[in-house]
């Protein structure tokens, strides 16, 4: 009996011992009841099921249904870009920018943008053809730190297939991988095809891809795909040996408008505004002296009146 009561405590010793091992190299150690010494703290945005401090199924199906992220109400619209994205043309998408970034006026207050916009065109062909027709201003202007993130962008998610120079010759297709098994040549974006597109081509591929190519609605926001796209448009003109910066653009005006034209452009609006606000004024200080010689006049005639 004695003997069998040794054994027990040895026994419940050695798994209380195991149950509490510490971590030690590729060990993660492990510990008895951990529920009781850490929270079982919920996933906010993760869509799988969380497996970990949880008892059974129904427990692990109760967590997973409170850590989906919450969808917003049906007809919400993102702050910032939205509006942007509905503006008119370049000239007024670029002056709304400068109200939401504070650019504006020394009295206006940046808005955090959300990084998204509405996008109204459907993954079909149709669809992309319309795109291709409507979408032809490119909403934000050539500036070098926006042609620098542009081209940051396009050598992480596109230079892989379409080449740094946008020759179509990127690592996946290139002679210098050996591996390279690529199941269709990359589109060229320096050909003349290509070069001649409408920003609107560009825009919905990158929104849902084309043919081999995935689509970059997740991996990129609203500007960042604009941004791309100025990029893609200065390899284009580079070859050409046009210009396409901020100071000009000699490859085709439609496709952007450089910052520093931008820039005078908003100077002749304010002084033109600002000669129609003085023309006003003096234009009624006329219509005073007017006023007032009528006046003079009225009361010379009615008391020449009262004289005779």
């Amino acid at each position: 009996m004695k003997s069998f009561k040794v054994l027990l405590i040895a026994t419940i010793a050695i798994i209380i011992l195991q149950a509490c091992s510490p971590a030690d190299g590729e060990y993660t150690g492990s510990e008895y009841m951990p529920d009781m010494g850490h929270s079982v703290a919920y996933e906010a945005n993760t869509y799988n099921f969380y497996y970990y401090n949880t008892w059974d199924g129904a427990s692990t199906e109760g967590l997973w249904k409170l850590s989906q992220p919450r969808l917003p109400v049906n007809g919400t619209v993102p702050r910032g870009y939205a509006g942007v994205s509905m503006a008119s043309n370049a000239t007024a998408q670029a002056a709304m920018m400068g109200r939401l970034r504070g650019e504006s006026s020394t009295n206006e207050m940046a808005v955090p943008l959300s990084g998204s916009a509405p996008y109204y065109y459907t993954d079909t062909e149709e669809e992309r053809l319309r795109a291709t027709a409507e979408l032809l201003d490119n909403p934000f202007p050539i500036t070098a730190n926006g042609l620098e993130r542009g081209k940051e962008l396009y050598e992480i998610f596109c230079g892989i297939c379409h080449g740094n120079k946008g020759d179509g010759n990127g690592y996946l297709v290139s002679e210098e991988n050996s591996n390279a098994v690529y199941p269709a040549q990359p589109a060229i974006l320096l050909s003349d095809e290509f070069s001649a597109a409408s920003n609107g081509r560009y825009y919905h591929a990158i929104m849902y891809g084309k043919n081999v190519m995935g689509g970059y609605a997740d991996k990129m926001s609203y500007e960042e795909r604009w941004q791309v796209i100025h990029w893609i448009r200065a390899l284009q003109a580079k070859d050409k040996k046009l210009a396409y910066d901020e100071t000009a653009n000699t490859l085709n005006e439609s496709f952007g408008m450089p910052a520093s034209r931008l820039s005078q452009m908003a100077e002749r609006v304010s002084d033109d505004e600002a000669e129609a606000h003085e023309g006003g004024e003096h234009h009624g200080d006329e219509a005073h002296g007017e006023e007032n010689h009528d006046e003079e006049g009225h009361d010379e005639g009615h008391s020449e009146g009262e004289h005779k």
